[in-house]
């Protein structure tokens, strides 16, 4: 089970890759375009839009990744001085605690997209159904509790991690 979540999650970061890749290039084009209005170009329409969503949806989409493999900050200052069994606690007790938080903010995000829809919001500029980015930004949440709970139960010793992934190194931020 884990192996797939591994995969899933590093599949998801890397379309939130892809995302800020393209998000990058329409900028550059829009700003260009800014720049040389005299010459019948002009910037991108709803260029701030779509950078508002996508942004939103690459970082839903790297988030579970970033928690599989640590890369999320920590303060070792203390941490690293603690007895095993005690950073242990503390890790199962965060990862229980953000795989609750996934969860409602999941829940929230579902609610949210079926308000947007139900309401026919669009974006100002583009006219783009709104729920679209909440759909987008759903699917990296659903990723995002499967990867917490896959860390909470290799934590509580009840899932192995993956053979052949490298083991993130506590203390290496």
């Amino acid at each position: 089970m884990t192996t797939w979540v591994f995969r899933l999650s590093q599949a998801a970061a890397m379309v939130g890759g892809l995302v800020l890749v393209a998000l990058t290039l329409m900028s550059v084009a829009s700003i260009a375009g800014r720049a040389l209005i005299g010459f019948g170009l002009g910037p991108v329409p709803g260029d701030f839009e779509l950078v508002e969503v996508g942004i939103g949806v690459a970082v839903f989409l790297f988030l579970p990744w970033t928690h599989l493999r640590g890369g999320h900050a920590t303060v070792d200052l203390l941490y690293q001085h603690l007895p095993a069994a005690l950073r242990r606690v503390i890790r199962v007790v965060c990862d229980v605690l953000m795989l609750a938080l996934w969860l409602v903010l999941t829940w929230k995000l579902w609610d949210g997209m079926l308000e947007k829809r139900a309401y026919l919001e669009t974006s100002f500029i583009l006219q783009m159904p709104v729920w679209w980015g909440y759909a987008a930004g759903l699917a990296g949440a659903v990723i995002g509790c499967l990867a917490y709970l896959t860390q909470a139960l290799i934590d509580l010793g009840l899932a192995e991690y993956p053979a052949g992934w490298p083991r993130p190194e506590a203390g290496g931020h």
